[in-house]
């Protein structure tokens, strides 16, 4: 077993992993012994109460686990307005985005759309923690307090949409399955009870859709790796609903080839522990980020499968050029250094490829849409959606 990731929690913070730890146990026994990892990711990030997305510990930024692009930089939002006021002026409707974090994304969509006079007819956020819901609301009171009215929190998908549907590193945080694909055949690894912590145990995969797509899949043995059932279950659910207007999904992954590519034997799941990254799921329960990279392969097959059509896959730093980030940095003097070297050098990591630049990716689908997007102007890389595996 690894060794557990530095510095060990405080005496609160440990004692909430504590319980946490029990209740997975608990629930590990009461199923025999055994529970598929996807359910053990399910309740130590969403435990109520208790996961690590509902638990109340501060998350995000310098004093959490890891900085998303809308903390590192307002470059960043307002690069997605841009894209949305597009979409906004052909669709109409409201924007709906989909775990909000701390709330920075909607605040630099609602200033910057109200610049370019685009704002929607609601900002609609569906976030499932009501931690993040109080901070979300905080600081928009606090950053947007004449915009506030357009806010509405939702708990669950509406029946219809009509706008801008907009998930930034949500996708990575969904429960995957593990599977590991063996000379003697496909196995699930799941989670034992281990002393007062936790164990691998690989278990002969039942039949049904996770076998299926293992099967079609078949990466050859001794690989390891992550399906996701929860990602097209929802991207399929969101263009189900999706009458007019754009989803639009920012979050690291590959297209499918290169995800199960040979040379990615270990799979791509990842931790987040005080700005560590490392592979150990089960060090402090609730207290540690559990990840896994996205295969944009699927989301876009979910998305077709209800109508939707495919507007762009791109880089996050072709995608941020494209909206102008250039132009935004430039809106800065130079001669003021104290404005513009920090958001020249936040430009720097967004746009990097050995920072954020590279690594995540941007995707759009939608319907009845015409013009194309701004964002996919240049450098569209959808052909990698569908190269041969």
């Amino acid at each position: 077993m690894p060794s557990l990731p530095e510095p060990e929690p405080d005496a609160e913070g440990l004692a909430h992993s504590q319980r946490l730890s029990a209740l997975i146990r608990d629930e590990i026994r009461a199923a025999g012994g055994w529970i598929p990892f996807a359910r053990y990711m399910e309740l130590a990030l969403y435990a109520p109460g208790l996961g690590y997305y509902s638990g109340g510990a501060r998350k995000f930024g310098a004093a959490g686990d890891f900085v998303t692009a809308p903390q590192l930089s307002p470059l960043f939002g307002r690069c997605i307005a841009r894209q949305s006021a597009q979409v906004l002026a052909e669709a109409g409707g409201s924007v709906l985005e989909l775990g909000a974090g701390s709330g920075n994304l909607a605040s630099q969509m609602l200033l910057e759309l109200e610049r370019l006079d685009s704002l929607p007819v609601h900002y609609e956020i569906l976030e499932l923690s009501a931690d993040l819901r109080e901070r979300q609301a905080s600081l928009l009171r606090a950053t947007a307090p004449h915009l506030f009215p357009r806010l509405r929190w939702l708990d669950r998908l509406p029946a219809k949409l009509n706008g801008l549907v907009l998930a930034n590193e949500v996708l990575d945080a969904l429960p995957v399955n593990l599977v590991a694909w063996r000379e003697t055949g496909i196995f699930e690894c799941g989670v034992a009870v281990a002393g007062d912590g936790f164990s691998w145990e690989e278990r002969a995969m039942p039949s049904g859709p996770l076998l299926d797509e293992a099967r079609r899949l078949s990466p050859g043995p001794d690989y390891v790796s992550e399906i996701c059932l929860a990602v097209p279950a929802l991207v399929a659910s969101l263009a189900r609903i999706l009458e007019r207007g754009m989803l639009l999904f920012v979050d690291y992954g590959f297209g499918r080839a290169e995800y199960y590519h040979p040379q990615r034997a270990a799979g791509t799941l990842m931790c987040h522990y005080r700005h560590l990254a490392h592979d150990d799921p089960f060090a402090w329960p609730g207290l540690n980020d559990i990840s896994a990279h996205v295969d944009f392969t699927a989301v876009t097959e979910a998305g077709l499968s209800q109508g939707a059509r495919l507007l762009g896959f791109t880089t996050q730093a072709h995608f941020l050029v494209n909206c102008g980030i250039t132009d935004l940095l430039a809106g800065a003097s130079p001669e003021d250094a104290a404005r513009y070297l920090p958001l020249a050098a936040q430009a720097q990591k967004l746009l990097s490829p050995s920072e954020m630049g590279e690594l995540f990716k941007v995707i759009a689908l939608g319907k009845g849409l015409e013009a194309p997007l701004v964002g996919f102007a240049r450098g569209d890389r959808s052909r990698a959606l569908f190269a041969a595996e």
